[in-house]
């Protein structure tokens, strides 16, 4: 019975451990450019495996907790306007499209620059994406502008399309590093405009997550507690049989 309580204790300790990952994760972002926050989901998982002439019925079920996905919050960040032509904010559920040495990636940070080759890239280096491929200027090219449908033009004309793309379901998205996603099936643009000289800023709220913070981190104290008062139980019980059997 001792071990079967501690079980459930180290289940749950180790969904609140997830929890906090995923808490500290977001709370490590809140400044960063289109960054999107995470949730995870947990779900009882019954096992009826608890066994013992005292119960009722033979066999007793046995609830754990155990973490069942975790899911991208797609809600749309503020707009910060930032004067810098630049700076592409996405006003809907699209993303941006950038070539990596593993692939294109998707992404919602949209603080481009300029390489030293010519070629629009993001902070990373990665080159961002038009609809024919990179996008290069000139060393001479002033004025860039870039209109909602993502056409850019320049003082030398038109440079391209931004690759905007939507997905059915972004929640097939898989997060990688540099604030970059990989995966799901993209498609084509239908409903998000890009907005010049803005950039959206993460869309985790600072409040809201260290009060989470706060509360898993009790939480976990509460069980850690319950599991050492477990433990010395089961000790001071081994040393009761001890003495009978002495």
């Amino acid at each position: 019975m001792i071990e079967n309580a501690q079980l459930i204790s180290l289940s749950r300790q180790i969904a609140l451990q997830r929890r906090m990952d995923v808490v500290a994760h977001n709370v490590a972002n809140i400044n960063t450019t289109g960054f999107k926050a995470e949730q995870i989901l947990f779900e009882e998982y019954t096992m009826p495996v608890a066994r013992d002439r005292t119960f009722p019925n033979l066999d007793q079920p046995l609830s754990y907790v155990q973490d069942w996905a975790t899911i991208h919050d797609m809600a749309g960040g503020t707009m910060i306007q930032t004067g810098n032509d630049l700076d592409v904010a996405l006003n809907g559920d699209g993303f941006f499209a950038v070539q990596t040495p593993a692939g294109e990636r998707w992404t919602r940070a949209g603080s481009f620059q300029i390489s030293s080759n010519g070629t629009l890239v993001d902070l990373s280096g990665n080159p961002v994406l038009g609809l024919a491929g990179p996008i290069q200027f000139g060393p001479e090219e002033v004025g860039i502008a870039i209109a909602t449908d993502g056409m850019i033009s320049s003082s030398a004309g038109a440079r391209g399309q931004l690759r905007i793309v939507e997905f059915d379901n972004p929640q097939a998205l898989a997060r990688e590093g540099s604030n970059l996603f990989s995966g799901g099936t993209p498609g084509p643009n239908t409903n998000t405009r890009a907005i010049q000289g803005h950039v959206e800023r993460s869309n985790v709220s600072g409040v809201s997550e260290m009060a989470e913070l706060i509360r898993v981190t009790r939480a976990y104290e509460s069980i850690a507690s319950l599991t050492q008062k477990q433990d010395e139980l089961r000790r001071s019980a081994i040393q009761r049989l001890g003495d009978a059997n002495a």
